[in-house]
């Protein structure tokens, strides 16, 4: 069974597509008319006027808080607008709730997979729109059906296990072929690559090109710009809520596009200075743990040291393995000279070595607890006078980290739940800069942040270096390792496969490593 075949399963959900078929492909399927949200005194979207276009890739970029979220979710129908209007198909439409969205055939696939882990991936492809035979739900058909959709789409995965068995990226697969289901012709793709391997990037991206062939509409949020220049016929560009401009891919480039999010040129983004090594702060000899085996490599004060390979090649597992949160089985780990056991992670943190984990969400916060207080963890201790947390101490440690990473909130009080992908990860490395390390271990540091962000990051990196840290930045992403690592070492199999001095090795060289090629 084709995923066409399953869409229109049902008599209601042909129909409820017949408007938006009705629309020839390059004409205007979704226009807004000075589209506004306010939240308060706060102009989270400011008036906003755009077209969509049927059977377009729609690319939509911006900095954190440029008003993206926002409009998805006005889009979606998750929140009323202030002011505005949105015209579909021609006629004014309310998109008051996320249902009449859905049956107009608007949908979203959101960054954070939001379904059932518990369930079975086929029961979370047919969520709320279950087959029933005589009161009995058909599971075994159901399971048949979404296996045979899976398929055709060529994502390779099993229907039968329970979504939380899969990986994130395989999760996000998922997501993607329920709005696919649904008969979808406008969707919304919100950073759909943040956690997904090479492989699983490239599925996406044939099942998107062949949803254009359809006719269906894509608009595709991304802070990668190579995958809007790979992807997209146009892009239009937020900025402090405001829309400042929508360009032709054919007809823009990345220098362009960046200048309008942030007012800052591409040579600006990477910023990398010439720091003189010091002493050698760590040594890893014959390293070999879970996922990795035989690994030697050394850091020195001032030096970014790059882990580069596909997501399972052994770069995080070897991260892991050092910091003492997964046991070593071989091999020596040399602190300023001389050799120590790291058994678990307070060794680590003792020794002075801090993580910002891949899943800053999952590992590297306290979701429901304030800003200060995440900032504050790893130094209760220090702050404390007997049981008893310095209260004046405390509240001056986190807001001078506030103020030092720009980390943007009315107060340290607020959740930190609330607060950006780019603002978390800020909270993560502020919490480390108050520990005082002096090796600090970034695993995929600029997942899901703007470019202005990453900025602001890499320039945190550069003051850490002139204060005597080494780093270890471990990334997916290429050009990031390519240009800010001293010296990069690159991972297959949970094997180092190869070691290069700055700028020594091309791209292509780099990656016919990762590959095995």
């Amino acid at each position: 069974m084709t995923l066409e075949q399953v869409a229109h399963r049902h008599d209601d959900s042909s129909a409820r597509l017949t408007e938006a078929n009705r629309v020839p492909l390059g004409a205007p399927i979704l226009e807004l008319k000075g589209l506004q949200k306010n939240y308060g005194y706060v102009q989270a979207l400011k008036p906003a006027t755009m077209t969509f276009l049927a059977g377009e890739i729609h690319a939509i970029v911006g900095e954190n808080g440029a008003g993206k979220s926002t409009l998805i979710k006005l889009l979606t129908g998750v929140i009323p607008r202030t002011a505005g209007e949105i015209i579909w198909c021609g006629h004014p439409v309310a998109l008051a709730t996320p249902n009449e969205a859905i049956a107009r055939g608007i949908n979203a696939v959101h960054q954070e997979v939001v379904l059932c882990p518990h369930l079975t991936v086929a029961a979370n492809l047919f969520l709320g729109d279950e087959i029933n035979r005589n009161g009995l739900m058909r599971k075994r058909q159901m399971e048949k059906m979404a296996q045979a959709v899976l398929d055709d789409l060529g994502f390779g995965l099993p229907a039968h296990v329970p979504l939380g068995s899969l990986t994130i990226g395989q999760q996000q697969l998922v997501a993607t072929a329920r709005a696919a289901m649904r008969g979808t012709q406008f969707l919304i793709f919100d950073e759909p690559t943040a956690y997904l391997t090479r492989q699983e990037s490239a599925q996406l991206f044939k099942l998107i090109r062949r949803l254009q062939s359809e006719g269906v509409t894509i608009v595709y949020i991304s802070h990668r710009m190579e995958e809007v220049f790979e992807i997209a016929d146009r892009v239009s560009v937020l900025r402090d809520g405001t829309h400042v401009g929508t360009r032709k891919i054919a007809e823009t480039d990345e220098n362009e596009l960046i200048a309008l999010m942030i007012n800052r040129s591409i040579e600006q983004i990477y910023h990398k200075e010439k720091i003189a090594f010091g002493e050698t702060i760590l040594e890893t000899r014959g390293l070999s743990g879970p996922g990795f085996e035989n690994v030697s490599l050394s850091v020195r004060a001032g030096e970014i040291v790059g882990l580069y390979g596909l997501i399972g090649a052994g770069r995080s597992e070897f991260a892991l393995g050092l910091y003492g949160r997964h046991p070593v089985s071989a091999g020596e780990v040399h602190w300023m000279g001389r050799m120590v056991d790291i058994k678990d992670e307070r060794a680590a943190m003792e020794l002075g070595i801090a993580l910002a984990p891949e899943s800053r969400r999952d590992q590297g916060l306290c979701l429901n607890l304030p800003i200060g207080l995440n900032i504050n963890l790893p130094i209760l201790r220090r702050l404390s006078h007997g049981p008893v947390i310095g209260r004046a101490e405390a509240a001056s440690n986190a807001d001078q980290q506030i103020r030092d990473l720009s980390i943007k909130t009315p107060s340290q009080r607020v959740l930190v739940s609330s607060m950006s992908g780019g603002n978390q990860q800020k909270i993560v490395i502020g919490k480390w800069l108050s520990h005082g390390a002096r090796l600090f271990i970034f695993d995929e540091p600029t997942v899901g942040v703007d470019v202005g962000t990453k900025a602001e990051i890499y320039r945190l990196f550069a003051k850490l270096l002139k204060a005597g840290a080494g780093i270890i930045l471990i990334s997916s992403y290429l050009p990031e390792v390519y240009e800010l690592a001293d010296r990069l070492h690159v991972f297959r199999a949970g094997h180092l496969v190869g070691s290069h001095d700055f700028h020594a090795a091309s791209h292509e060289d780099v990656l016919a490593e990762a590959i095995g090629i």
